[in-house]
C-alpha cells in the first residue's frame, strides 16, 4: 500500500494516508481560552480533512490533550457541538504539558476515507 503524504514539513506532515486511512498531525489553535483554542483545532481538522479527502463524519478516533484537566468541561462543550451526533469516534482525553504555555488543547485525529 501506498503512503501519501500532505502538508510536509522538516519535521512533520499534517496529514499521511495510508490505505483508507488518514492521521492527522496533532493540532494546537490560536486564542485566550480553551474554548476558542478548541474551535480553532476543530476549524483546522476541518480543513485538513477535506484536504485528504474525508470529513469529520468519518472519524475513528480522537486524542486529546489538555494542559489542565480542570478545563475538560470546556472542551467538551465545543467538541460535543460540531462532531455529528451519531458519528462519535473511539476518543481518549489527558492532561499534558504541550508544547508551549500557550497552548491549552493538542488534539490528534484518525480517520477512515
Amino acid at each position: 500500500m501506498s503512503v501519501r503524504r500532505i502538508d510536509v514539513g522538516p519535521r512533520m506532515s499534517q496529514i499521511v494516508i495510508h490505505g483508507n486511512t488518514v492521521y492527522l498531525a496533532g493540532q494546537t489553535g490560536e486564542g485566550a481560552t480553551v474554548a476558542e483554542q478548541t474551535r480553532d483545532i476543530l476549524a483546522t481538522i476541518d480543513a485538513l480533512l477535506a484536504k485528504a479527502g474525508t470529513d469529520k463524519s468519518k472519524i475513528l478516533q480522537a486524542i486529546i490533550w489538555l494542559s489542565d484537566m480542570a478545563t475538560f468541561d470546556e472542551m467538551n462543550k465545543e467538541w460535543e457541538a460540531w462532531i455529528p451526533e451519531g458519528h462519535t469516534p473511539a476518543r481518549a482525553t489527558g492532561e499534558a504539558k504541550l508544547a508551549a504555555p500557550k497552548y491549552l488543547v493538542e488534539i490528534i485525529i484518525t480517520a477512515a476515507l
